[in-house]
């Protein structure tokens, strides 16, 4: 690439493809496209087609995606497997179509089986069942892995996937019905924090940003107080205590999201996709990389760990009765430290980052 090839970026107000306009624009590159989703809708066909062939992209980074925690996961299935598939379908052909000269997809750790290896290696995808929470998102995601392979090994493409392991960072989703775990613990713990302090003007100030199921900071307190109760942050006496899913003894990986954006642009200007395979290989498959840390820790620990770092002094409650999901879930970086990357920030430091964001988006 260089600095003033067209780059589309497809999801930029997202954690992961903010993270990428942040990065390329710190490195120079001058002609970056981005559409909102109204502005483009990536699941209507003609309209996608519309956008490639008006603006031909030479590079595209597909960020888009509808994502979310393992309660959005399991709750609206048919939403996640149809439109996770139809933006794919749609970027990656149209790619093909209009001679993009390099794509990069980025999927999920979540396309491992549950009873993956770990830490979990590129060839253990498509080995055993997925888990079930996940398996619409997931089964997208690996449509797209295989997508972008079939159209590398029948036209000749260059178009790369990466499997990022949990992220975080500024720009994450922080809504409590759809939000990922560590986001979500950061915002109940500090909501935790000001009802413990009876600092309902920051509780006012956050439902006013960011309304939990339409209550905002104008809401009486007794529906204020109702569902933050729902979302399992209340006060039992004089304590406040926070609920969390689960036991908290599964162990998660996470990926500071600037970081991963390093990776995706190191990636595009640095390999490709005859990088991602032995030249021996009988088949092109796992041709994949996973960006991750290498490193995990348990919800519990990270809990506690994001409850030191807000300084809260409540109770930490694990309601056992909820789905804990994979027990453990680590990649295997191997493969992506061989192509020359490795990550920077670790996760003490990447948490107090993004909650001093949190913070000061307010």
């Amino acid at each position: 690439m260089n600095k003033n090839s067209k780059i589309y970026i497809a999801g930029h107000r997202g954690l992961v493809g903010s993270a990428i306009v942040k990065n390329l624009e710190s490195k120079g590159y001058t002609n970056l496209v981005c559409k909102t989703h109204k502005e483009l809708d990536l699941t209507n066909q003609k309209a996608v087609e519309d956008f490639f062939e008006k603006e031909k992209p030479q590079y595209v980074i597909l960020a888009a995606a509808k994502v979310g925690g393992i309660v959005a996961n399991n709750t609206y299935r048919a939403d996640f497997i149809y439109e996770n598939l139809a933006i794919q379908n749609n970027v990656i052909h149209n790619a093909y179509k209009y001679g993009v000269e390099k794509l990069l997809f980025l999927g999920s750790t979540c396309i491992y089986p549950k009873n993956a290896p770990q830490p979990m290696p590129e060839d253990s995808l498509l080995t055993s069942p997925l888990e079930y929470t996940n398996e619409p998102y997931a089964i997208a995601k690996i449509a797209g892995i295989k997508m972008c392979e079939s159209y590398n090994i029948q036209y000749g493409t260059n178009f790369i996937s990466v499997m990022p392991t949990n992220l975080y960072g500024p720009n994450d989703n922080f809504d409590l019905e759809k939000s990922h775990v560590l986001p979500a613990l950061i915002r109940k713990i500090h909501l935790s924090k000001a009802l413990e302090n009876d600092d309902w003007g920051t509780i006012y100030s956050d439902l006013d940003k960011l309304p939990i199921e339409g209550v905002n900071g104008l809401a009486f307190t007794d529906e204020i107080t109702d569902i933050l109760s729902k979302y399992g942050i209340e006060k039992k006496g004089s304590t406040v205590q926070v609920e969390i899913w689960g036991t908290g003894k599964p162990r998660r990986e996470f990926l500071y999201s600037e970081d991963m954006a390093d990776a995706c642009i190191f990636l595009l200007e640095n390999r490709n996709f005859k990088d991602t395979y032995s030249e021996n290989q009988k088949e092109i498959i796992n041709t994949h990389i996973n960006i991750g840390t290498g490193k995990d820790i348990s919800i519990k620990e990270l809990a506690e760990l994001i409850k030191k770092i807000i300084g809260f002094k409540g109770n930490l409650v694990f309601n056992t009765d909820k789905p804990d999901g994979t027990m453990v879930k680590l990649t295997d970086p191997t493969k992506l430290h061989s192509l020359g990357w490795k990550h920077k920030v670790e996760l003490e430091d990447g948490i107090k980052t993004m909650y001093k964001w949190y913070l000061s988006s307010k």
